[in-house]
């Protein structure tokens, strides 16, 4: 019996060590899985910021992206201005990252008013850009845009009005996440996401955009790899207090959106998927609240560091 147990104990000790050696195994594929060849810089929407309060506008998906690897760098542009404005902020701070990182490119990632932003800085200076990718991207426009602009046409008393809500919201932005010395300009930003404002940046700056319909546009152009994603469920979860209104707001397209942009605006380039999220599910707001059976948005911002990782880039 004595020699029953004891060859149990060393079966079991034996199998134990196993299990850590391959908990160990499984520790190591996992390091380096987001670690791209180029710095990852995520940039913020309309009305967006890097951090305000403690709270990161891509929430919780930097730390996510450096725990495997990768160099990541929140860009703080205009939370309300033109794309090209915002743009030109981009570009100042890329040629910084790259001044101290010594890399040759970056990785740009850009969500909402980030996609065409990401877009302007790889238009005009192809050789700092290894890859754009747009998530939920007003790169067609946006029917609220549209919407907006019609109740509040240049020049009238609604426009002013609108204007200094906005500025309001913008000055309260810049209070807590520290972007008080960028220019901000809420009626360029509304006639930059407008279907004309975009089809006018468009012209310039076409790369990786669908010709038309709702496919894919090109994937590789000057060198530089675009990919978008997006959500299609406006209401995704009944304690989130942001569902509401971009449930509301989602009524006033006639096909799948995110409550504020549709699907077939948001692609560019390689197209990856349509998600149950809205447009604050796709950074991961509220504060991680999103549908219980769609795909975790950090998941997905990961994967797409470790997808980067495979095209060396």
């Amino acid at each position: 019996m004595t020699g029953f147990f004891s060859r149990f104990l060393r079966r079991l000790v034996l199998a134990a060590t196993a299990g850590l050696l391959l908990l160990g195994v499984g520790a190591q594929a996992q390091t380096g899985y987001t670690q791209t060849r180029y710095p990852i810089v995520l940039v913020h929407g309309l009305f967006g910021f890097d951090s305000a309060l403690g709270i990161d506008y891509f929430y919780g998906i930097p730390d996510a992206l450096r725990q495997g690897g990768a160099k990541v760098y929140v860009a703080q542009v205009s939370a309300a201005n033109s794309t090209e404005v915002r743009g030109e902020q981009l570009l100042a701070q890329v040629k910084t990252i790259l001044a101290l990182t010594g890399a040759s490119k970056v990785n740009l990632v850009g969500h909402s008013h980030g996609g065409p932003t990401t877009r302007y800085v790889a238009g005009v200076a192809p050789q700092l850009v290894a890859s754009v990718t747009s998530i939920g991207g007003v790169n067609r426009g946006s029917r609220v845009a549209d919407i907006l602009r019609g109740v509040a046409p240049a020049g009238s008393v609604s426009e002013a009005v609108a204007s200094a809500a906005a500025k309001a919201l913008v000055g309260l932005i810049n209070l807590t996440s520290g972007g008080t010395g960028l220019p901000q300009m809420p009626t360029a930003a509304l006639d930059s996401l407008t279907t004309a404002g975009s089809a006018k940046f468009n012209s310039r700056f076409p790369q990786g955009v669908p010709t038309s319909g709702c496919g894919s546009g090109a994937e590789l152009v000057n060198g530089v790899r675009y990919y978008s994603w997006t959500g299609t469920l406006p209401l995704t979860n009944v304690l989130d207090a942001s569902d509401a209104l971009l449930a509301t707001l989602s009524l006033t397209f006639g096909e799948a959106n995110d409550g504020l942009v549709s699907a077939c605006s948001s692609r560019l380039g390689k197209h990856l998927g349509d998600y149950r999220q809205n447009h604050l599910d796709e950074v991961n707001q509220l504060l991680g609240l999103r549908d219980w059976f769609s795909t975790d948005p950090v998941t997905l911002y990961r994967q797409h560091a470790n997808r980067l990782k495979q095209q060396g880039l």
